[in-house]
């Protein structure tokens, strides 16, 4: 099985989605209910990876240069960006 992304809104009509039931592959337990999304997963992939890749380099705008191939400046801005979008959840 493929791993994808996970969808965070309708194909059909691009409303939010919601959890209705988690299901363990292994045992195949399934547990229905109505689940809220923790608001990290509301951001985009791109956004969460941004997010993860910034914690690994400890906090450093200066390492994302690295693995961006972009300028301090354009980090700095993805970043700002970022953490305005974080403090709206």
């Amino acid at each position: 099985m493929t791993e994808q992304n996970l969808p965070l809104s309708c194909p059909s009509c691009r409303q939010a989605l919601h959890v209705s039931h988690l299901h363990c592959p292994k045992c195949e337990t399934k547990i229905e209910g109505n689940y809220v999304l923790p608001a990290i997963l509301t951001l985009t992939h791109e956004e969460q990876q941004l997010m993860l890749d910034f914690v690994k380099s400890n906090g450093s705008p200066q390492r994302l240069n690295g693995i961006y191939k972009m300028s301090y400046p354009a980090i700095r801005a993805r970043l700002d960006k970022l953490i305005a979008k974080v403090k709206e959840l």
